[in-house]
This record gives C-alpha cells, structure tokens and sequence, in this order.
C-alpha cells in the first residue's frame, strides 16, 4: 500500500514538473512568435507577385501563384499556404497557428513513434525544446512566416502522409479490411490529392517521400501482403507532385540567380560537394550526433538493432540530406525536415534506453540529458528575446 501511494505521489510530481516545463516553453516561443517582425518575403508574398498591388482577393492569390509558378519557383503549396495565411489572418492569429503547428509537430513525431502513454507527456515537452535546440536555424524555419509555411506547414504534411504508410507495417495492420469499393476509392482519391500536395511541398523532401513509398510497398510485396489501390495513388500522387515542382519554368530563373555562369563544371561539382558535406558536418551534425549517440547505446550495448520504421525514416534523412547535392543552393533551414525524420529515430530510440532503465537515479539521469538539450533550444529563445527587449546590446 506505501509503495503504491509512494508511486503515485511521484508520478504526480513528475507530471508537475512537466506541465512547469511546458509551460515556460510554451510563453517562450509565444514570446518569440510575437517579437519576430514581418520579413522582407512576408511583405512580397502579401502582394500579387507580379507588382506591388496587395492581395484583394484569392483570386489574387491564384494568379500570384501561377506567376510564381512560372518566373521564380515551383513550390506552389507552401508558397499557397503563406499567401493564404498572410490574407486571411491578422499578426495575433498567424503567430498563434505557427505556435500550434510547433505543438502538432512535436506531438506527431512522438505519436509516430509510439512513444508510450506514460512517458508521452514528457517526451513531447521534450521534443519541442529538441526542435529549437538541433535545429540550425529556428528562426527562418519555424517563426519567419515564409519559412514556416515552406519547412514547418510542409513536413507537417510530409509526415501526416508518411504515417499512413507507416501505419500499413505494424503487426496489427495484417488484418484486411472489409470495407466496400467505395470507400477504397475515395480513400485512393484523397491520398492521390495528399500525396500530390506532400510531392510539391519543396524539392528535397518530395521525391525521398516519393522512394519511401515505393519502399513501403516494396516490402508489402516482399512480405506477401496485398498492396491497397490507396497505396499506388498516394505514390504516383507524390511523384507527379515532385515533377511539378522540380520542373516548374521559374526554378530556371531562381538557379539563374544563384549559380554564376563563370564557374567551370568541375568546379561546380566541388561546391555542390562542400554544400552537402556542410549539411552534414554544420546543419544537420547536433541532431546527427545525439541519434547516432543513441543508436550506438541500443545497438552496441543493448544489442537492439533499429526497428523497420526506424530504418525507413533514417533512409528518408539521408535521401533528403543527399538530394541537396542536386540544388546549387543548401541554406541551413533547408536541413528542417532531414532533422525531423532523425527526431522521430532519436525519440523512439530513446524510449528504448529509457525502458531498460531501472534504478530512479540511472532514469533521473537520462531524463537530466534530455532536460539540457531542451534548455539549449530555451536559451536560444531566451538569447533573442533578450536582444530584442534591450537586456543584451
């Protein structure tokens, strides 16, 4: 009976250690969505494009968007996305969906992953510091309005669309559903829809979401299972959407602008080279190095090899993480989804660690780690909102 009473105190002590943990990050990155100003894009994407009239209607948007189309870059849903939002909502309400889609993120790569009732709670508080904390820029990613619609909105959908795949190789999925023809077919036409939304999202992200779902049924057909109508919608939905996007006339233009002509081919494949090594080793190496970190302790330790969604989505990091080589432009925010795909890895691996854990100082200790990394992405915050008050000059 002391023991039982003895279990539930603490746990009701973690959980308000938590729910304090959460809630300063919380009215951190509310703080930080407030303070951070409209941007030289932000103020663009609120026009037609084509001139400086502002946006009067969403016919507006839809002649914007196929000038953009056409004369500067084929990420049509993302840049939709902006457009809409920047029209529709005022400066209150877009921080507090940009705040919201954080917390869908975060709760996403945690429900991804499995991650246990008990401990959902604090890995997802977790999480959101891990977000600012292995992210190599926060700021253009997640709170500039443009580039949250280009990297945080986008991998939302990526993985929203990912995890119905995903959902297919668990043990429980083995039984077919009995559900009539109808429903399959309008099933197949939304994941034709989603899938071509996901495949336009941006140009690395879409074809390593493309060859993970043709991985995905490759391994159903290896295991003799059927291969749903859905299925071979949503992937021929995300390539035909990676097509429009990388073909798109105004992605021409836009390399035009980045690449100089003066550069021999030799030479421009050596700073595509130097752009992704610089991914790897600057980008992507904080999120890199505590996954691999993780990885090892399971596997060399513990000798647990990584799971089969584990593996599929490490196989997206590193598609996504190479497909830059063929852009002649790699800005760190661009590393956004890579870093999301190996939080999903760390998250599940971590839970991993934490279930052989069984001496309260050896779990008070692991969660210590993951306390730290979350104050570094805090401090970040707390770094920029101190700038901006005129604490640090």
């Amino acid at each position: 009976m002391e023991k039982s009473l003895t279990r539930d105190t603490s746990s009701k002590k973690d959980t308000l250690f938590w729910a304090i943990l959460f809630i300063a990050g919380l009215l951190c990155i509310w703080k930080t969505q407030r303070a951070v100003p409209i941007m030289m894009d932000d103020e663009w994407y609120s026009t037609v494009l084509s001139s400086e009239a502002p946006l009067s209607s969403l016919h507006d948007i839809v002649q914007a968007q196929i000038w953009h189309y056409l004369n500067w870059g084929g990420r049509t849903v993302a840049h939709t996305i902006d457009q809409l939002i920047l029209f529709c909502l005022n400066e209150p309400a877009a921080d507090a969906l940009n705040v919201f889609m954080i917390l869908l993120l975060a709760w996403m790569i945690n429900a991804i992953m499995h991650i246990r009732r008990e401990h959902f709670f604090a890995f997802f508080t977790l999480t959101i510091g891990f977000l600012h904390a292995l992210n190599a820029n926060w700021k253009m990613s997640m709170y500039w309005q443009t580039g949250a619609c280009n990297y945080l909105y986008t991998t939302v959908l990526i993985l929203a669309f990912l995890w119905i795949y995903l959902k297919t190789l668990e043990p429980s999925s083995e039984t077919p559903s009995k559900t009539g023809l109808p429903f399959n077919l309008l099933k197949a036409v939304m994941l034709l829809i989603l899938g071509l939304l996901c495949g336009w999202t941006n140009e690395n992200m879409g074809p390593a979401i493309w060859i993970l779902t043709l991985l995905i049924m490759f391994l159903h057909k290896r295991a003799k299972k059927s291969i749903p109508l859905w299925m071979f919608s949503g992937n021929l939905g995300c390539l035909a959407g990676s097509v429009l996007m990388i073909l798109a006339p105004g992605n021409s233009v836009r390399s035009a602008e980045v690449t100089s002509s003066n550069y021999g081919t030799l030479w421009q494949i050596f700073l595509r080279m130097y752009g992704v090594c610089k991914g790897a080793w600057e980008y992507l190496f904080p999120v890199l190095l505590v996954t691999a970190a993780a990885l090892l302790i399971n596997l060399c330790i513990r000798n647990i090899r990584p799971s089969q969604t584990e593996c599929i989505l490490l196989i997206g990091g590193l598609l996504s993480w190479g497909a830059m080589v063929l852009s002649p432009h790699y800005p760190d925010r661009a590393a956004f989804g890579t870093m999301c795909f190996l939080l999903c890895v760390l998250m599940s691996q971590a839970q991993a660690i934490l279930s052989a854990l069984t001496d309260k100082w050896q779990r008070a200790f692991f969660a210590g780690i993951g306390i730290f990394i979350w104050l570094r992405g805090m401090y970040f915050l707390g770094e920029f909102l101190a700038i901006c008050w005129g604490w640090i000059r």
